[in-house]
């Protein structure tokens, strides 16, 4: 298997910027390539369309709308919570905390209440990807009964 296809394990470099403001908002530069099992949900779905078909070795750049990237915000993942929900933690703006829903940001605290946002801080964000595909392989039958591509060495998990 020579190009990224589904059920392909596709290792690239990227580089995601917020092409409105020129701000890189991901990289794998200066890190080991990233490494997944095409088709199997694990990347946004424009980032896997785009690259359907890419050989080892190529280079794409594209242009994701949100609806193909993380989706539009969501008004009700927007909620105000009282500050004695958090806690011994002290809320600021900008700070990212988990919850038992998952992840939030926190918007603005105003005296005993504080706004949160559980949208994906890129949601209703257009973005755009530099794509390098540094090598593509079938998966194993381990990786495709599992749903996600195995490093170097097999399985850590």
């Amino acid at each position: 298997m020579t190009i990224v296809e589904k059920d392909a394990v596709a290792s690239v470099h990227y580089t995601g910027t917020l092409p409105e403001s020129g701000e890189v908002f991901d990289s794998s530069e200066g890190r080991d390539p990233l490494l997944f099992l095409v088709g199997h949900k694990q990347m946004i779905p424009g980032f896997e369309e785009e690259l359907m078909g890419a050989k080892k070795g190529e280079r794409r750049t594209f242009t994701l709308e949100p609806e193909r990237a993380y989706g539009e915000k969501i008004p009700e993942a927007i909620q105000q919570i009282p500050t004695e929900m958090f806690g011994d933690i002290t809320p600021e703006p900008g700070m990212t905390l988990m919850s038992d829903v998952g992840p939030f940001n926190v918007v603005s605290v105003e005296g005993d209440t504080v706004t949160v946002d559980f949208n994906h801080k890129l949601a209703g964000k257009t973005l755009e990807f530099s794509v390098e595909v540094v090598d593509v392989r079938a998966a194993t039958g381990e990786e495709l009964d599992h749903g996600h591509a195995h490093g170097p060495g097999g399985v850590n998990h």
